[in-house]
């Protein structure tokens, strides 16, 4: 990928506060791709717990400053503690930054939604500030806390306030699309989808081991954050219909991923008497990650449908498709426009219809493999990480001016790094 020599490259400031770089696998794909296509990129982010523990470090050429992030909120209150902690360390961070190299554009990944707060003052120096909106954080908290309190006006505000301080906001999908336009009042030309899609070259099957099954017949599969919202206690139910319900016993339920309910879902499954059949595997690098998508037998995306699962493309969702697998899902919307007929769509939340759902798939080996091919077919030609890259580099040349002579390249595949708890 070569830049227009006439061009001068934009130095490119990016915050991060839910992961650690380059643990985060969407920020790592954007960093790169404006990397490649020749901005210079830095990165503001916490460290993580286990990974990314250096206070500064240079990744594929990219700067990465990091600050310790000593408390995870769990709590309402405790998202101010760590809210404003994080803002503290990167507004320091960034002065940093402005003083050994500069900057052009400020691109703020959310949660949380406070950085216009600190893009303000360099916007007053000519800086463009990019609002990459990952969750709506507003329906993200009612639907871990269920409730509407001053917290939730409170998310609505700095929502509002983000996309009026915003040179251009990045969607992950139609839906926040639609909501930045209706709700944030955006015009078309500040407004991009920039869809977290996966990189084919990189994300793919690998010869399946069987031994993977642990003497199971069958595996069925969930990959992501083990959240209050993200309704990994339906599979825990559903698998308790497997075993208790129909008496089936030949089907392993793989948990792979972490979170704040990761110990209650382990303590669940040994109240409902499945943690025989139930088993979690924590986070778990690219390559085992890699041998347990290509052993799989069925993929599971349990987010009950609320308002905030409607809405959210979820990223588990695509990198099954990836993976040529079958999923069950619970009906929400943003999951039909990603899967389309790839997935077995439930109805109604029901954990006894899911279980029913998993084993209707895995008694149909013709139909799971129909269904993995549809899914390959709209992960390579529909909602391809390709796709996604043209529509950042088209986005960002709109923003700074700065063009690059082509932007069809794949991206280099990135060296094994763990996997990210994506929703």
């Amino acid at each position: 990928m070569t830049s227009n020599p006439n061009s001068k490259p934009c130095k490119v400031l990016m915050l991060i506060e839910n992961l650690s770089f380059p643990w985060d696998r969407r920020m790592r794909h954007l960093a790169t791709a404006l990397q490649q296509a020749g901005y210079e990129v830095r990165i503001i982010c916490p460290k993580g717990e286990k990974q990314d523990r250096s206070s500064f470090e240079i990744v594929s050429g990219i700067k990465v400053y990091r600050y310790p992030m000593g408390y995870q909120a769990s709590s309402g209150l405790g998202y101010v503690v760590e809210y404003s902690w994080a803002f503290l360390c990167a507004a320091f961070l960034s002065l940093v930054v402005l003083i050994r190299d500069g900057f052009d554009i400020i691109h703020s990944a959310n949660p949380p939604d406070m950085f216009f707060l600190l893009a303000w003052p360099y916007k007053l120096l000519g800086k463009k500030f990019v609002y990459d909106q990952h969750d709506v954080c507003p329906e993200l908290y009612e639907s871990k806390f269920e409730r509407r309190d001053w917290l939730y006006r409170m998310l609505l505000l700095f929502e509002r306030n983000s996309y009026r301080s915003a040179d251009l906001a990045l969607a992950t999908n139609q839906s926040y699309y639609d909501i930045a336009k209706e709700r944030g009042r955006l015009p078309e030309h500040r407004l991009a989808i920039v869809r977290n899609g996966v990189d084919t070259t990189y994300f793919h099957r690998v010869s399946p081991r069987p031994d993977l099954k642990r003497n199971f017949t069958y595996m069925a599969l969930y990959l992501g954050v083990m959240g209050k919202q993200d309704g990994v206690d339906r599979v825990i139910q559903a698998a308790q219909h497997v075993v208790h319900t129909y008496g089936r016993k030949d089907v392993l339920f793989l948990m792979v991923g972490t979170g704040e309910s990761w110990n209650k879902l382990r303590q669940l499954a040994r109240d409902l008497h499945v943690d025989d059949v139930v088993h979690f595997t924590g986070r778990i690098s690219d390559e085992s990650l890699f041998e347990y998508l290509s052993t799989a037998d069925v993929c599971l995306a349990p987010d009950p449908p609320d308002r905030m699962n409607q809405l959210s493309t979820m990223t588990k969702i695509l990198e099954y498709l990836a993976f040529q697998q079958p999923i069950v899902s619970f009906d929400l919307l943003e999951s039909r426009r990603s899967a389309g007929d790839a997935a077995l769509y439930v109805e109604r939340e029901d954990p006894k219809l899911f279980a029913e759902a998993v084993l209707e798939l895995i008694d149909d080996p013709s139909r799971r493999k129909r269904m993995g091919q549809i899914g390959l077919d709209r992960s390579e030609n529909l909602i391809s990480w390709n796709q996604s890259r043209a529509a950042l580099l088209e986005a960002y040349s709109r923003l700074s001016g700065y063009r690059v002579e082509s932007i069809g390249v794949s991206e280099q595949a990135p060296v094994a790094l763990g996997k990210s708890n994506a929703r």
